[in-house]
């Protein structure tokens, strides 16, 4: 087992247990803030497509702009820092006919956020942590696209875990502490991620924690797949995340309840990051760093949270509000869950002994 990433589990269940650890925020928008060109995205990379709006492919051709924003976040209070490689598979990349860099983009973008925490912990002591962050793709193995053919799936289970498998072991080979299968809105899609992970972290030798986040798509409490956040938990708990949570979805007002239901069932460490509130008419988030941090309160009060960060909409102006807010705060106590049969179709289901 690879002794680094034996103890960044230790060090992170270590700290969890002391006081409440913080996520970074959004990078779409601080990407969008920087006004960057097409030429900047594509650099001397041989692509044919517009990669504008590619935000991943920016940790090889402006590394520079993503380590500033990790570096933002991390100065603002963050103990853990994602990779930017939310759509750096293939199946995403195939927008931008940038398939072929697909594990050139993923080994980069995790040594960008392994160096940035690095640095911030040789000048401080304070460990920081790399979650390499994996998103759900555009394609989702439980559902039909079409709505006349309900049978048809437009990627089987063996094409998505070499997807997910490709990024796995080039995230682990760039150096992550952990992978962070997020913004999960298919529960099988989110299965198959962490049987890869599973997979490359074997292959690679090393003991890699998986992080799991669902994202519910309706004031119900689902995810696109159907599932309860109670059915979900069934449904992964056999992969013994470090970490399970929501992210995306709502602000933190609207998660709370489906927060509170997760943080009852699970016996592991609960990591909430929420969008600043729901976007307005023009798909702009206009809550504020100090009202973001003042709903995520009411989580902490409540002992819902070991973890917290934000989503879409968040800045380091609101990861540095809630470092403000946790400062102090006791965090949630992991319950001790009875040993018994818990299955899931989409709701939970649990065996009575």
């Amino acid at each position: 087992m690879n002794a680094q990433a034996q103890s960044a589990r230790e060090q992170f269940k270590q700290i969890a247990k002391e006081r409440i650890l913080l996520f970074d925020g959004g990078y779409g928008t601080a990407i969008q803030n920087r006004n960057l060109e097409e030429a900047d995205y594509r650099g001397d990379m041989e692509v044919t497509a517009d990669q504008k709006g590619n935000n991943d492919i920016l940790s090889i051709t402006r590394p520079d702009v993503i380590a500033d924003i990790h570096d933002e976040y991390i100065a603002a209070g963050s103990d853990i820092i994602e990779t930017n490689t939310f759509s750096a598979n293939t199946i995403s990349q195939a927008d931008y006919a940038a398939e072929h860099l697909v594990r050139d983009i993923n080994i980069a973008s995790a040594r960008v956020a392994r160096e940035a925490c690095d640095r911030a912990t040789a000048k401080d002591g304070r460990p920081r942590f790399v979650a390499g962050a994996i998103g759900p793709t555009n394609k989702t193995l439980s559902l039909s696209p079409d709505v006349n053919d309900p049978g048809f799936r437009e990627v089987d289970y063996d094409e998505m875990l070499a997807v997910y498998r490709e990024q796995c072991d080039a995230l682990i080979e760039g150096g992550v502490d952990f992978i962070l299968i997020e913004t999960i809105f298919d529960t099988l899609n989110a299965k198959v991620a962490a049987m890869a992970a599973r997979e490359a972290a074997l292959a690679a030798g090393r003991d890699v924690p998986l992080m799991i986040s669902m994202t519910i798509t309706d004031m119900a409490g689902r995810n696109l797949s159907g599932h309860t956040v109670e059915g979900f938990w069934h449904a992964i708990r056999h992969v013994k995340p470090l970490t399970v949570g929501l992210n995306c979805s709502f602000g933190a007002d609207q998660l709370r309840p489906h927060l509170a239901a997760l943080s009852a069932a699970a016996d592991t460490i609960i990591m909430a990051y929420p969008n600043a509130g729901l976007p307005n008419d023009l798909g702009e988030y206009d809550e504020t760093p100090e009202q973001t941090a003042a709903q995520v309160g009411h989580w902490v009060e409540d002992g819902l949270v070991n973890v917290v960060g934000g989503c879409c909409g968040t800045t380091p102006g609101h990861i540095a509000a809630m470092a403000k807010m946790v400062d102090g705060e006791a965090p949630r106590t992991i319950p001790e869950v009875a040993v018994q049969t818990r299955l899931s179709g989409l709701e939970p289901f649990t065996m009575a002994a």
